[in-house]
């Protein structure tokens, strides 16, 4: 049997509604910030329950234009995770900010108890990362940012549909970034990404920044960046988001069967669940022993096992000039070295799903 990890030929076999709606798009050459444009954005910001959302180019892009558009920049300091997507720190060291990293805990998320001794003058604002679809304690970390005076960007590119409380992950901060990838739970044909925010301040400063700045087509009020979502890609966004609680609830019911199968072995430790809180298992992570040994064995068997991700941002190249030792985000790096994930998205069958639990449980009986 085959399960695969990427379900787009599954999603999109049949394209030929959203095909229609582009062909319309194409005869009335409304390419650039078009009507569907408009249109998703309110939906999207439906889903999110916040005032706005404005569509740019990438998940990346929401992340940096958010820092952009409450003034971080050069000389200011943004804490987030070492563990999560590159795309993360990439975003505020494009803004000019410097990364502070703090340690995740064992729901692979940032853990709050340890923020306030990584603030310094220098911090401006907190990033927590929803990964993998779990929520980062936003009660606790919004806490922390008003004690200390900073603003919160969520990054949620991988949290769409997630709650706290039935608050909606995306609202809780000054703004929210979403991701638009292909891979994500609302997916389109190319990158494309969604802030939100509940300010019209920072709304408005969003709509100039993702359009060079431009006030109409002759004024500008500021430099700005060609961050625009694309229509077209905007209409396939209006028919991926209708199935959304479909999507969302096909993901996880498939997580439930794998935390029931996996909760009395040894070699496997699932994540703790909170009960406040709504996963929507963008990925589906575990820790386990000898991780490498199984993903070799689950591929082997047809089992599209990945790792997600096997060396911490601290570690990278890239991220050297900020001077972090190894063994300074012990549980970052033991959960890099043993962490799976494993295929669960909307359109594996049960049989799919009790395939994976069956290979997991065969390797180490072996």
């Amino acid at each position: 049997m085959n399960v695969p990890f990427s379900y787009l030929k599954d999603q999109f076999a049949n394209p030929d509604p959203i095909w229609r709606d582009v062909k319309k798009v194409v005869k009335s050459g409304d390419f650039t910030l078009g009507k569907a444009v408009r249109q998703f954005e309110e939906k999207f910001a439906k889903v999110c329950h916040t005032r706005f959302a404005v569509g740019v180019n990438s998940g990346t892009d929401a992340l940096f234009l958010s820092l952009k558009a409450l003034d971080i920049g050069a000389g200011d300091q943004v804490i987030t995770m070492p563990n999560t997507f590159i795309a993360t720190a990439g975003a505020i060291a494009a803004s000019g900010a410097r990364p502070v990293f703090v340690d995740c805990n064992e729901e692979y998320v940032i853990n709050p108890d340890l923020i306030e001794r990584a603030i310094t003058p220098r911090t401006k604002a907190i990033m927590p990362v929803h990964y993998a679809g779990h929520p980062a304690d936003m009660p606790r970390i919004l806490e922390i940012a008003k004690k200390h005076s900073l603003v919160v960007v969520e990054d949620a590119c991988q949290g769409i549909s997630s709650e706290i409380n039935g608050k909606k992950t995306g609202s809780f901060g000054v703004t929210g970034g979403f991701s638009l990838h292909p891979l994500k739970n609302i997916n389109v044909w190319s990158d494309g990404g969604i802030v939100t925010t509940n300010s019209e301040e920072i709304y408005q400063k969003l709509l100039l920044l993702r359009n060079h700045g431009m006030k109409n087509r002759d004024e500008y009020e500021c430099f700005g960046y060609n961050s625009r979502l694309d229509t077209v890609q905007a209409v396939v966004g209006l028919h991926i988001i209708k199935q959304l609680e479909k999507i969302t609830n096909m993901k996880i019911r498939h997580a439930e069967m794998f935390d029931q199968a996996f909760a009395g072995m040894p070699e496997i430790t699932v994540p703790p669940r909170r009960k406040n809180v709504r996963y929507v298992y963008h990925l589906y992570i575990v820790q386990a022993k000898n991780r490498d040994g199984l993903l070799a064995y689950l591929n082997q068997n047809g089992i599209e096992a990945k790792v997600h991700y096997p060396v911490p941002l601290h570690l990278q190249n890239c991220c050297k000039y900020l001077g972090y030792q190894p063994g300074i985000f012990p549980v970052a790096e033991a959960q890099a070295k043993n962490m799976i994930t494993l295929p669960g998205h909307q359109h594996l069958s049960d049989q799919q799903i009790r395939y994976v639990i069956d290979h997991v449980k065969k390797f180490y009986k072996k």
